[in-house]
């Protein structure tokens, strides 16, 4: 689920930080660029682990900051195929679930990998809601209540559209489709 990557990068240290000594005031430069972004292929980066090497420090004319070569790495949450993973219900809707990690938020589960016996209806405990119910020996509910277990299915990262309508959802850099639909997954009581 996590990793380290080593990154190559040049990088323009601006003016602003010259007061801080040259490795701290490249991570905060590094980290300002990096963290919360995902890199294609890569994943989503959580933080600058180290920094292995700086070369240059030149100062290109007509240019009041210093260009730097830096090698680094960083710790990426990238799932792989087939991880099993705990989440929380961020949204239920006819089309499936969206999960959520706290800091990941892309995680869908279609309809048509949710449990085979599953139905999108009203809940009759709440009012004018529906919600996923499973079906076995009994009605099992996908709520918001309890840790719901899914195994990722794909990881995708879907190409920046160049235009977007302001109606549709936000783009999402890296896409993580999961499945609900083998033994041990959903949500943890339903296997207690």
């Amino acid at each position: 689920m996590f990793y380290q990557s080593e990154v190559e990068h040049t990088l323009i240290l601006p003016p602003r930080l010259l007061g801080l000594k040259l490795e701290e005031a490249i991570k905060e430069e590094l980290e300002g660029l990096f963290v919360d972004k995902v890199i294609p292929k890569l994943g989503l980066c959580i933080s600058v682990y180290d920094i292995r090497s700086i070369h240059g420090g030149f100062i290109l004319p007509r240019d009041g900051a210093s260009t730097y070569t830096v090698k680094f790495r960083l710790i990426m949450f990238r799932p792989f195929v087939g991880e099993v993973i705990a989440a929380r219900l961020k949204e239920s809707t006819e089309n499936g679930l969206r999960l959520s990690l706290g800091f990941f938020d892309d995680i869908y589960v279609p309809a048509a990998l949710l449990p085979s016996l599953s139905e999108f209806k009203p809940d009759p405990k709440m009012q004018n809601q529906k919600r996923w119910f499973c079906y076995s020996d009994e009605d099992l509910v996908v709520d918001d209540e309890n840790e719901i277990r899914f195994r990722v299915h794909t990881v995708s990262y879907p190409p920046m559209p160049l235009n977007q309508d302001k109606a549709s959802k936000p783009f999402a850099p890296m896409l993580i489709t999961g499945m609900l639909d083998a033994d041990g997954l959903g949500p943890v009581p339903w296997w207690e």
